[in-house]
């Protein structure tokens, strides 16, 4: 994968050369990142030369705070939570019981995501921080066309080193005065750990079988997962 340098927008990178079953993904059509709001006008005209579809996994919430603007690229709103962010820090959930209710309860939309994704028009999926939402669609994505699993895995671990220090120091020391009782609120909104994401992905194989069984029991066809294939796997030589 490839860090980018987008003026104004943090976390953005292009997951392409990574090995996958019969070759690589393909560089420059899977982006992810944390929000766009902040794109300077530089930052804005670079993103509308090189991405055709957004996909904003965002709730109202956020969208609202921190309007996206740029025009040209396609975006589509699709809200992973199924209620508030601030009530996951107020609940004081975990990463991996966060993911897993991703899972469950946000299945469809997960799958439209990865069905913008297949139709192969050069793809940007971002959240607010780029992490966690974000993490898990394009860690489904890969996984769906056969990408090798450490290498997903470290694409998603990669993500705390991209968030601003500054950012994350200041996050940190709001969560701890907000919610001196959680143990999981910091880890929440800054980390991104390795065996996080290991241990998602065997807990997908344990409960559907694969990424792609996850997938079929939530909507995608074989046709769709095979058209993911296509657009995401650059076969090698």
């Amino acid at each position: 994968m490839t860090v980018l340098r987008v003026d104004g927008v943090a976390n953005i990178r292009d997951v392409g050369g990574i090995p996958a079953a019969g070759g690589r993904i393909r560089a420059g059509v899977l982006l992810r990142a944390g929000q766009l709001s902040g794109a300077t006008p530089a930052g804005a005209a670079l993103l509308r030369e090189h991405v055709q579809r957004i996909v904003d996994l965002r709730d109202g919430e956020e969208v609202a705070a921190e309007p996206t603007e740029i025009d040209g690229p396609e975006t589509t709103h699709l809200p992973l939570f199924l209620g508030s962010v601030r009530s996951f820090f107020e609940t004081d959930i975990s990463l991996e019981g966060l993911y897993l209710h991703l899972l469950e309860e946000s299945g469809d939309r997960l799958v439209e995501a990865l069905r913008i994704i297949a139709a192969g028009e050069r793809t940007l999926v971002h959240c607010t921080v780029g992490k966690d939402r974000t993490g898990v669609t394009v860690a489904l994505a890969l996984s769906a066309v056969g990408a090798e699993r450490e290498a997903v895995i470290a694409d998603y671990a990669l993500t705390e080193s991209q968030l601003p220090a500054q950012r994350t120091r200041r996050i940190a020391e709001y969560l701890r005065s907000q919610h001196p009782d959680a143990v999981h609120a910091v880890a929440l909104a800054t980390q991104s750990p390795a065996p996080v994401m290991r241990r998602l992905l065997e807990q997908v194989d344990e409960r559907w079988g694969s990424v792609s069984g996850y997938l079929r029991a939530n909507g995608m066809t074989e046709g769709e997962l095979a058209a993911l294939t296509q657009a995401l796997v650059e076969p090698g030589e």
